[in-house]
Parts: structure tokens; C-alpha cells; sequence
């Protein structure tokens, strides 16, 4: 390092013995002694302040002479020559020294020599290089990584940093986020059904006014956009075309869903999204698999897959109700087949099963048991919301059709059956060790699709828009044989799907109606079904007091019930229906304790999408009838988690 002269280093000095000369001599004129005093007093001091700037010099000098040397010894180059911009301050953070390159390419010519390191590190910038000795620096505009280098020669302490400016790189690496594919699959949920007899002039209309909307998706970014079906489409766009979709909502959902084609009713669209794809084919492989999931969960829903999961938009109308019995009468055909070629079957719902789940599964064990196979409903018996049921069905000769999870478990083997009904979760099985160690699955289920769905069953009969599990199983056993119901079957798969359409209110449509009217003429009995809904006194004054705790956020009712006892989870989703009797309340939640957790049961006239509420705090279920469990949670907070999933998904 090169030794400067300190008069051309600080030239200030240089002036300022000039200003005391030149004061000195003008008080030359008017008192010859101050003259005298003022020119010992400059020399004393000016000789006082060259001295001073000479051993600071010197002190500088040998320091970066250290600092060089300790460098040179390691084969490093000058400091002062290196090609990266380079800073040097004290270990107390005052900056002593920098290169030329750091102070025209970073400093844009300035010099800060003696200030604080924090004008260019900020606090998060300067806590990152304290425990990881690197950090992400912006200054003037520009995007650096700087390195931390710290060293100790003979007793000096100094921080080294290396600044590598990697703004090009970040531009470079911006504009290819912002122009990755996106693959986009639209398809029309109910086309099919609206177009069904029309005349063909009709059907243009309709397709016409639906394609117009359609294409205003190609209005935010320049892309590829073809009809590949009669109700389907696909849209190739950037991202950043896709971003300013998703800032806009997905507006095309509810600019379709307000069409008005008159008696013919409306239509609502399925988007399946896949991005972030290595390459254009994993992309579509993704939308695939969204559109999946969006008309699995009942369509009018755009959902976006990526590695990483799924994000979900819309989802505010129930599904339509398909009339068609091919896919019914294919699955039937399928299931048959799976039970033939089975050692035994087991049969198992969801944890607490209800009427819905365990009335499927009891007449699904008559079918099998009729076709010769062995089989066994796998149930908690204490822990279960379907006892009254559990009770009529045991009563009747059949000898011992159940199994509690552990005995289960001893009658898998490699060429066991097992039927999961009314669930489609893992996490919400009777029984997750069954299932695990089960080889061959079917899923019979109605509630919306969720994305820890299982995903290895050999038969996964979904369908959202149907009112039960109960209803789905009375259409397959139609085609599976209808003698394999007698009356107890029927009046088992009547109270299931009269728990779930809460007597035959919400998520009717013409195939439920169909369904009991054939479990009607097998035998069912709607006063004996009736019966099995009745219950005790204590719980009839448990759900009174929940009813009379409740207070109303957004048209929401909620309820907290501190009891505890063995009818809680009873009582607790009697209120939750009868909360909706209030005026003005679209949906109810009650909370309440078991198990070392908070339960929620939440309920709906269909205005409010309780499932999307639950899905918030890890739950899920349908429209109308969903429920989620808080582990680790008091009352109160379990309260605000639910006021804040309120207010999310209303403001949606």
C-alpha cells in the first residue's frame, strides 16, 4: 500500500494554517503584541495538530500494511487492487477504509469514511451477518450478497466485507419467474345437462355467451387459448398474466355464474390451474389434477396446484345434481368384482361415525355377506354418534357383524377388501391402522374433495352433489341387486340420508328422492326411522342450554359449551341444527371440548360455505355440514381462530 504525504491526504490542514497566518497578520496592524501570542499559539497548535495526523497516518498506514500482509499470506491480492467492491470497518462498526471499486460502483462516488456501518447494512442485513457471516444488501438501487470476513492481526480487530452485485442476475432471474407457463383448464360443470333437448340455435347462444367470458382471461396476458372439447378449454399463459388473474379473483367465476339462460337455468365453470412446473408437460399433468380437485369439491371453483399443494378460489354454490346412472352402474359392476375376487371384506366410516356412515356401511356388509364373502364392520362402539342404530340393527339375528379397531386389524391380510365409506381422509378413518395395512381400497363418499385425499384406492367413487353415503350406496345396491335389502337395510340407509338432508331440507334433489323411494318399497318405515333420532332428556336440556349461550357474529351463530359428558358431541350437533332456526343466522358453530381438544361442529342453510370455514383450521366436510378439531387450544382462542376463518372467507 502506498504511503501518502498527510498533506495531500487532508489538505484541510493545509488551510487551516493558512486561516490562522492570515488572522495573525491582520492583528498585526492594530497590536503588535497579540500579533505575538496568536503566532505562538498557530504554531503551537498547527505543529500540535501535523504531529497528531502523522502517527494517525502512521497507525493507518501499518494497519492496512497488516491487514495486506495477513491476506498476501494466504495468496489474496491487494486489498486496494481487488476486483470486488471491498469494506473495512472496526470491529465496532465505524468505517475506516474502502477500494476504489467500492466506492464508484456501490458509493456512486462518495466517501463515508468514519461513519457507522449501519448507512449501508440495515438491522436485518447486519443480523444475518451475524449469524450466518453473508446477507442480501440493497443500496442505491442496486442488489448485493456481501460476505463477512473478520480478522484479528497482532491485536487489530477489523470486519472484512465482500460486496458481489448480483442485480443482473436477479432481473434475469424475475423475468423468467414472470414468463414460466402456466397451463389453465376451464371446463363448464353442468353444460350438458343445461343443453340437454335444446335446439341447436339454443346451444349456440348458450356456448356463445359463456365462450365470451371465457376469452376475457386472454385480455391479461398474451397466450394460448383453445376449446379442446364441447364443455372444455385450456388457456396457456406467463405468470405474470396468471398473477393478474388471481389479483382479479378469478372474476370469470362469477361473471358465468350470474348468466341467466331462463328455464334452463345457470351454469358454473371448473378451473384447474397447474404452475410452477419444470416444463409445459408437468404444468398440464398439474391442471389435470386441479380441475380433479375442483369438481370434486362441486365445482364453480378454481383451484391452482402446485408442488407444493393447492390454492383454492370461488366454491360458493352447491354442486349440480347429475341424473345419469351410467357411472353408477359402472362402479357397481367394478365393486362387485373387487368383493368376488377378495378373501374377506371389512367395512369401515369415519371416526364417530354417525347414521350416514354407519347405515352405508351396515347395508354394503348385507350385499357382501349375500354374495358369500365374509365380512365385518369395523366401529368404536364407544365412540360412535349412531348408537341408536348400532342398537336396532344388533338386535336383529345376524349374529356378530362388527369389530372394534383391534380385532380389525387381526383379519387383514394380502387379499383383504376394505370399503371406506362416508370419508375419503385418512386422518378421519375409524380406524388409520386398518386402513394402513389394508393392500386394496374403495372410497365411497359425498363430502367435498380435500387435498389430503386418498389418493391409492382401486375404486374412489366421489360425488359431491350427492345429499349422503347413505344415497350413493342405495343407488349401487339397485344395480348390485335389489334384493340384497330388506327393511332393516333400508330403514338404515333412510336415517342416513335423513340425518344429512336434515329430514329432507338441504341437498335434496331428485336422486335422493329416488333413493327413498326405492328404500320405501323395500320396506322402510319413516316413523320407526323417526324413532331413531329421538333422544334422552339430558341431552334435550344439554342442547337447550348451548342454544341459549349463543351470541351472533356476521349472521354466524356461536355457541362455547364448557360441559363435558357422555352426550356432549350429541347435544352439541342437535344445537348447531337448531341454531338455524334463528332469524337472520346462515350458519352456526359449536364449540366444545373432548379429548384434550376443541371440537367444532359447524352447520349451514347454504349461504355460508361452512366447509371452506373449517378447512381454515384444518377441517373440512361439505356445505353445509363440516367440522374441525384444535388440539392444544383453550375456549377463547379457539373462538378468535374461528372469528378470524369467519371474516377470511367472507371477505374472500
Amino acid at each position: 500500500m502506498k504511503k501518502k504525504s498527510i498533506f495531500r491526504v487532508l489538505p484541510v490542514i493545509n488551510i487551516l494554517i493558512v486561516l490562522t497566518v492570515v488572522l495573525a497578520g491582520v492583528s498585526y496592524f492594530f497590536d503588535i503584541r497579540l500579533f505575538a501570542v496568536e503566532m505562538i499559539v498557530a504554531v503551537a497548535v498547527c505543529g500540535y495538530a501535523v504531529m497528531k495526523m502523522l502517527s494517525l497516518q502512521k497507525d493507518i498506514y501499518n494497519y492496512f500494511t497488516q491487514v495486506s500482509k495477513s491476506l498476501e499470506e494466504n495468496g489474496s491480492a491487494s486489498l486496494a487492487e481487488f476486483v470486488m467492491p471491498i469494506m473495512i470497518t472496526k470491529d465496532t462498526g465505524e468505517i475506516v477504509w474502502y477500494n476504489e471499486n467500492f466506492r464508484t460502483s456501490v458509493l456512486k462516488g462518495k466517501d463515508i469514511y468514519g461513519e457507522e456501518q449501519n448507512v449501508i447494512f440495515s438491522e436485518g442485513a447486519l443480523k444475518q451477518l451475524e449469524d450466518e457471516k453473508h446477507a442480501d444488501v440493497d443500496y442505491n438501487d442496486r442488489k448485493y450478497v456481501v460476505f463477512e470476513y473478520r480478522t484479528n492481526v497482532e491485536g487489530i480487530k477489523q470486519k472484512i466485507y465482500f460486496f458481489y452485485d448480483e442485480t443482473g442476475l436477479i432481473k434475469i432471474s424475475e423475468k423468467y419467474k414472470k414468463t414460466r407457463p402456466c397451463v389453465m383448464y376451464i371446463q363448464a360443470d353442468n353444460l350438458d345437462i343445461m343443453l340437454k333437448d335444446a335446439l341447436e340455435s339454443e346451444k349456440a347462444t348458450v356456448i356463445g355467451a359463456i365462450e365470451r367470458e371465457i376469452e376475457t382471461l386472454v385480455n391479461f396476458s398474451d397466450g394460448f387459448f383453445q376449446k379442446i372439447s364441447s364443455d372444455k378449454y385450456v388457456l396457456i399463459i406467463e405468470k405474470s398474466g396468471f398473477d393478474r388473474i388471481i389479483e382479479d379473483k378469478f372474476s370469470v367465476l362469477r361473471t358465468v355464474r350470474a348468466l341467466d339462460f331462463g328455464n334452463r337455468g345457470n351454469v358454473s365453470l371448473s378451473i384447474g390451474v397447474g404452475r410452477d412446473g419444470e416444463s409445459i408437460g408437468e404444468c398440464v399433468e398439474l391442471a389435470s389434477q386441479a380441475l380433479d380437485m375442483a369438481q370434486g369439491r362441486g365445482g364453480d371453483q378454481a383451484v391452482i396446484k402446485t408442488k407444493d399443494g393447492f390454492e383454492f378460489y370461488g366454491g360458493v354454490t352447491q354442486a349440480a345434481q347429475r341424473n345419469s346412472r351410467v357411472r353408477t352402474r359402472v362402479v357397481a359392476a367394478t365393486l362387485n368384482k373387487l368383493i368376488e375376487s377378495s378373501d374377506n371384506v371389512l367395512i369401515m366410516g369415519h371416526s364417530y361415525s354417525d347414521m350416514d356412515s354407519f347405515g352405508a356401511a351396515f347395508a354394503l356388509w348385507r350385499a357382501v355377506t349375500e354374495l358369500k364373502k365374509p365380512a365385518k364392520i369395523v366401529v368404536d362402539r364407544k365412540k360412535t354418534l349412531a348408537l341408536p342404530l348400532i342398537s336396532m340393527v344388533a338386535a336383529g339375528d345376524m349374529g356378530d357383524i362388527m369389530a372394534p379397531p383391534s380385532e380389525a386389524v387381526k383379519l387383514v391380510n394380502k387379499r383383504t377388501l376394505l370399503i371406506i365409506v362416508d370419508t375419503h381422509r385418512a386422518s378421519f378413518v375409524e380406524s388409520k391402522e386398518v386402513y394402513e395395512k389394508a393392500a386394496a381400497t374403495v372410497i365411497i363418499d359425498h363430502h367435498r374433495k380435500t387435498v389430503d385425499y386418498i389418493d391409492n384406492a382401486l375404486l374412489f367413487y366421489h360425488d359431491p352433489s350427492a345429499s349422503s353415503a347413505c344415497e350413493m350406496v342405495s343407488e349401487l345396491l339397485q344395480y348390485m341387486g335389489p334384493k340384497l335389502i330388506g327393511k332393516t337395510e333400508a330403514e338404515a340407509l333412510l336415517s342416513g340420508i335423513m340425518l344429512d338432508t336434515r329430514n329432507f331440507v338441504l341437498r335434496t334433489g331428485v336422486r335422493t328422492f329416488e333413493a327413498s323411494a326405492f328404500l320405501r318399497s323395500r320396506g322402510a318405515n319413516p316413523v320407526e326411522v323417526k324413532k331413531l333420532f329421538s333422544g334422552s332428556m339430558d341431552t334435550y336440556k344439554e342442547r337447550s342450554a348451548i342454544v341459549a349461550q349463543a351470541e351472533v357474529f356476521k349472521d354466524c351463530a356461536i355457541s362455547l359449551c364448557e360441559e363435558t359428558g357422555d352426550n356432549i358431541r350429541i347435544a352439541s350437533s342437535q344445537a348447531a341444527d337448531e341454531l338455524l332456526s334463528i332469524s337472520d343466522v346462515n350458519a352456526s358453530f359449536v364449540l366444545f371440548a373432548d379429548a384434550d381438544a376443541i371440537n367444532i361442529s359447524a352447520r349451514s342453510l347454504g349461504a355460508v360455505n361452512v366447509q371452506l370455514v373449517m378447512e381454515q383450521l384444518g377441517g373440512g366436510g361439505h356445505q353445509t355440514m363440516a367440522a374441525a378439531q384444535l388440539e392444544n387450544e383453550t375456549f377463547e382462542g379457539a373462538k378468535n381462530l374461528l372469528l378470524k376463518a369467519i371474516t377470511k372467507v367472507k371477505e374472500g
